[in-house]
């Protein structure tokens, strides 16, 4: 539905997607569920606001709007250690 709506009100072809767990890794969680429906929730809040410009990031367990120049202003790594732990859980 929406994707027809975005498309009518453009003009642009747009196409839906399902995204399925293949394509995360595994089968997500109830906490996986519920934290994709609050992020989608509040980009549509934003851009219902007129909020450009920014993207919809968690804190803790509060969503926030932080500005694309914050976001991408520095370089974020996957500090070593995670990749141990991924190799401990995943072999």
């Amino acid at each position: 539905m929406l994707s027809s709506l975005i498309e009518e009100h453009t003009g642009i072809e747009t196409r839906s997607t399902t995204l399925g767990y293949i394509q995360r890794g595994s089968v997500p969680t109830a906490f996986d569920r519920v934290l994709a429906t609050r992020v989608g929730m509040a980009a549509v809040r934003s851009a219902h606001l007129g909020a450009w410009g920014t993207m919809v990031a968690i804190h803790g367990t509060e969503l926030v709007n932080v500005s694309l120049d914050e976001a991408v202003a520095e370089l974020k790594t996957v500090p070593a250690g995670r990749y141990d732990e991924a190799l401990t859980l995943l072999g």
